[in-house]
């Protein structure tokens, strides 16, 4: 009985034979996935779509609508967090069975602290992105202001180059 170190290759290899004299004879990669795809049994969608609060029946704390004041909506909920995790090492000292409600009271407040955050997502992505972008520039414009000097640097040594041998002539 003979055996192997590594199995054999898949069968689509033979699709690659000619990759190498012919680029462009390899299959075309499939195209992406729109819409909603199963994955190990879950199904999940392609939209980069934040849920609300209420779509994961999460009661929301916080005002609804576009106009949310993020900075005092998380220092709202920073504080109340605070005043019932006292709370809670409260109940634990004097009534250690009645902590349950304080924990689900924090587990709501983490669930909205986290979606306000989330909701911050993207503007952070731009303001990274143009972050990133502005570095660049400086970095390019830095680059190229150095070309000129050592440009003007070559020309000065030529030129003193020049009038040596001139001179010498």
């Amino acid at each position: 009985m003979a055996t192997a170190t590594y199995p054999p290759p898949p069968p689509y290899y033979r699709l690659y034979k000619k990759y190498l004299e012919d680029p462009k004879s390899a299959p075309e990669p499939p195209p992406p996935i729109e819409g909603t795809y199963n994955l190990f049994g879950a199904t999940y969608t392609t939209d980069d779509v934040l849920p609300s609060l209420e779509e994961q029946g999460v009661r929301q704390l916080y005002p609804k609508g576009p106009n949310v004041d993020f900075k005092k909506e998380l220092r709202s909920l920073n504080r109340e967090l605070l005043l019932h995790i006292l709370e809670l090492a409260d109940i634990l000292v004097e009534r250690p069975s009645q902590y349950a409600r304080r924990v689900e009271d924090i587990s709501l407040i983490f669930k909205n602290l986290h979606h306000l955050l989330n909701s911050l997502r993207p503007h952070q992505a731009r303001a990274t992105l143009i972050h990133i972008l502005e570095l660049q520039i400086h970095r390019r414009k830095q680059a190229v202001e150095d070309i000129k000097r050592r440009r003007e640097e070559a020309q000065k040594l030529l030129k003193e180059a020049l009038g040596t041998l001139e001179g010498q002539q």
